[in-house]
């Protein structure tokens, strides 16, 4: 047979510079999930804005095309176009086009920051002697969070019909 003792078990003790270890891992834990999180959030938040920037940008793409479009359709010659389109004159066909999009993009209504439209003529182009016209399309706006003013150009060709 086998004896059995009773002696007691001793439970080992935690010297006394271990304790609050699990505290001190704990706090660590989560200040690294703290941080984390902080940066997800600025990351969302740059999301966001950059969502809005492109946003803005492809509405001043649409205005520029639009306005390119209507030109073509007008089918007129480089003194109508200028005329009509021409910022700097305020013709019939710019204020429309600009009273139509007046709201689509933040600050573009300011002072200084209206769309800018200019005419080019350039020797040669598929109408031969006569020319080719280019028109300048300048579209700014100034977004809430931006510090600058922005801008979107294009240059089209249009080139004059033939008498």
């Amino acid at each position: 047979m086998h004896s059995t003792s009773r002696r007691p078990i001793r439970l080992l003790k935690a010297p006394a510079t271990q304790r609050g270890i699990v505290l001190l891992e704990a706090l660590v834990a989560l200040l690294i999930f703290a941080v984390g999180v902080l940066g997800l959030v600025g990351l969302q938040a740059t999301s966001v804005k950059q969502a809005a920037a492109a946003e803005y940008r492809s509405t001043a793409v649409l205005q520029a095309n639009d306005l390119i479009s209507r030109m073509w359709i007008a089918d007129r010659f480089a003194t109508d176009w200028s005329n009509q389109f021409d910022s700097a004159t305020a013709g019939a066909s710019y204020t429309a086009w600009k009273n139509a999009w007046s709201s689509a993009l933040p600050g573009a209504g300011i002072t200084g920051n209206e769309p800018k439209v200019s005419f080019e003529t350039v020797a040669g182009g598929i109408a031969g002697s006569r020319g080719t016209i280019l028109a300048t399309v300048v579209i700014q706006w100034k977004a809430p969070s931006d510090d600058d003013t922005r801008n979107y150009t294009v240059v089209a060709q249009l080139d004059q019909p033939q008498k």
